[in-house]
């Protein structure tokens, strides 16, 4: 998402990339990356993961926090020199939509997964595909091939390993009817039977792929990096060993 950020910025746009308190802590970030100006919300566990425990005490705790800590930060852009017009945000946080449609905003969900993988989950999610998927093949209108499992998510296969990661997941599309645009991290000529087919049903956008300009068109200028890293970093390690590690 920052990537895109950062070409809603060539495009004279002004972004602000909101992230969590503990994220900003932690990775010692100052008030910009560059143009984008960064904010903060908290997930309602601002020292850390480890804060809530585990997985399900985390979730709750962002879902109860998370809505009334964005809605002050918009509050607070509203009353400013630079309101605040549209709201990208990630579809795991669905609440994030429905606060943004509070305050009357256009909303667009940023899905960061091939336009293929969201389509299937959006027909699990509106029971086109039945879980647990468990004979083939698997046809599923508007995909170019037939489908084995091991071509399947595995949660649709195997719902119950991971019934955390399955409602989550399924969250995504409970509201996605109110975003104004779905926008996957695809281009069209890699996906286009799909994204035809999806596009029939949900206003969708391919924004893909989201990398630094410099592998791509070159357009942003001394844009080499993904600004914002997750796990620490040595300068001595190549970039195979980081992604190894990571």
């Amino acid at each position: 998402m920052l990537q895109f950020s950062r070409r809603l910025v060539s495009k004279r746009l002004k972004v602000t990339f909101v992230i969590t308190k503990f994220i900003s802590k932690s990775r010692q970030l100052g008030s910009s990356i560059g143009s984008i100006q960064l904010d903060t919300i908290s997930d309602g566990s601002d020292d850390g993961f480890n804060q809530a425990g585990s997985r399900e005490p985390y979730l709750s705790s962002l879902h109860d926090v998370g809505p009334k800590t964005l809605s002050d930060l918009i509050n607070r852009y509203q009353t400013s020199s630079s309101p605040i017009h549209a709201v990208i945000y990630e579809p795991f946080l669905a609440w994030a939509l429905d606060v943004a449609k509070d305050f009357g905003l256009f909303a667009a969900a940023f899905f960061t997964h091939a336009c293929v993988v969201d389509y299937i989950f959006y027909n699990v999610y509106h029971e086109v595909l039945k879980m647990p998927v468990s004979s083939t093949p698997v046809l599923i209108e508007g995909l170019p091939l037939l489908l084995e499992l091991q071509d399947l998510p595995t949660f649709v296969v195997l719902p119950d390993s991971y019934p955390a990661n399955v409602k989550m997941t399924m969250s995504q599309f409970a509201n996605l009817d109110k975003a104004d645009w779905i926008l996957i991290n695809t281009f069209y000529k890699l996906e286009c039977e799909v994204v035809d087919t999806m596009s029939k049903v949900c206003p969708l956008l391919t924004i893909g792929p989201t990398i630094p300009s410099l592998y791509l068109d070159k357009s942003i200028d001394d844009e080499d990096d993904y600004g914002i890293s997750l796990c620490e970093i040595d300068a001595s390690f190549s970039i195979n060993c980081i992604c190894v590690l990571w």
